[in-house]
């Protein structure tokens, strides 16, 4: 059963949450942050992305971009813009944006589930980024990277967050500047912790990575390197129930067509799916569904009968697409480790591939149908993973509101 407990979260004072809380590291560039966080000296980047505070074309991964992290997050403290709560404590974060809500609980999980896959994993992780995050949180002994996990429904958990939004006030409340809404409220009482912690104790068998295998994988190596360190085998971790979740595209943008013309590529496409002009952007509605954008012109790619498996990894689209087309026709076996491709979130919109194609840097852009909730689930269950960047969740959670000292 999912072994979660309450923690003390180093977090900012609430005047100062709106301008610490920062996106998550890993979804944007080192220019991208450098020019997010501006002139905000409180921004969580400095310590997530340190690198905005050092000469441009650093290495990234070196030990002065650590070091830099670690001296900007105890600026924070020292100044006391972040503190400490004093006893471990549940947090409730409630996001909102574009007409809908989605309320998670802020815990930490414990490493030794991860290992025996009480939490369950979709994806493999890189080596390399693995690393970065490990060296990140060994340098600064802290895991500020939250990963988000997804369980199935359970109405008792869900009643124990509506009756606590009813009856406390929130302890933070902001719209960033993307439009979503932060809200969080801290479980601070010992009876309602309990209940919770007994609710996934005794009913909530597995929890599941949705989006933070990497930042999962990294937590778990670092208790194995510091066993000493109590606060080492738990992590960082907010888990929504699956009601509360919607997952979006995550789409796929490639450098080269593997050295075939549009007329030879558009030619051996035909053999694995059903191929049509469109005249307007597509945003696949159905799976099996693809849209493809080449040479300026939008295509829909029908995946033809047969040509897939049925199983829980093949139906899924993003194996239709590797399967039949990276690999077969452009020669992209493994994408998580070829150049030559690129993933392009939801969020970002269908205009981003048609940008990405336009300026030459692309060749060929292809659109998907999101993944489901389910589907993630049953092919945890299976034991199983998707290909790479398979899912993409939004609104995401803001770094620098709860973050776990070990």
């Amino acid at each position: 059963m999912a072994q979660i407990q309450p923690f003390r979260a180093l977090r900012p004072h609430n005047e100062y949450a709106a301008q610490v809380a920062s996106r998550p590291y890993d979804v944007l560039n080192s220019e991208e942050a450098r020019k997010e966080a501006g002139d905000n000296l409180l921004s969580f980047l400095h310590v997530t992305k340190s690198e905005i505070d050092l000469p441009a074309g650093i290495d990234i991964h070196s030990e002065q971009v650590y070091e830099k992290a670690k001296e900007n997050l105890q600026k924070l403290i020292e100044k006391k813009i972040l503190f400490q709560d004093e006893k471990p404590c549940y947090y409730i974060y409630e996001l909102a944006w574009k007409g809908r809500t989605q309320t998670g609980l802020v815990c930490v999980s414990s490493v030794e589930n991860y290992f025996n896959d009480v939490i369950k994993k979709h994806e493999f992780t890189r080596p390399e980024k693995e690393k970065d995050r490990i060296d990140h949180m060994r340098t600064i002994r802290a895991q500020t990277g939250n990963v988000f996990l997804a369980c199935k429904d359970l109405k008792e958990l869900n009643d124990v967050f509506d009756k606590w939004k009813d009856q406390n006030t929130a302890e933070y409340y902001f719209i960033a500047d993307d439009g979503v809404t932060h809200t969080i409220w801290v479980v601070n009482t010992v009876a309602t912790i309990d209940v919770i912690t007994n609710l996934f104790k005794e009913k909530i068998p597995f929890t599941y990575i949705a989006d933070g295998h990497h930042r999962a994988a990294s937590a778990a190596k670092v208790s194995q390197q510091i066993p000493d360190s109590e606060d080492a085998k738990y992590f960082l971790t907010t888990i929504f129930p699956a009601n509360q979740l919607a997952i979006l595209d995550y789409n796929r943008v490639v450098k080269d067509l593997n050295g075939l013309s549009d007329e030879e590529f558009l030619q051996k496409l035909t053999e694995e799916f059903t191929v049509e002009k469109a005249s307007a952007r597509v945003s696949p509605k159905e799976l099996h569904q693809l849209g493809m954008y080449l040479d300026k012109q939008w295509y829909q790619l029908t995946a033809k009968e047969n040509t897939y498996r049925n199983d829980p990894i093949g139906i899924l689209d993003v194996t239709i697409l590797q399967e039949n087309l990276l690999d077969k026709i452009l020669g992209i076996a493994d994408p998580r480790t070829d150049n030559r491709i690129d993933f392009v979130g939801g969020i970002r919109g269908l205009e981003e591939l048609e940008k990405r194609v336009d300026s030459g840097e692309m060749s060929v852009a292809f659109s998907l149908h999101p993944v489901t909730i389910q589907q993630l689930f049953d092919i945890a269950d299976s034991g199983n993973v998707m290909p790479p960047k398979s899912t993409w969740f939004e609104p995401k959670l803001r770094d620098g509101l709860l973050t776990h000292l070990i």
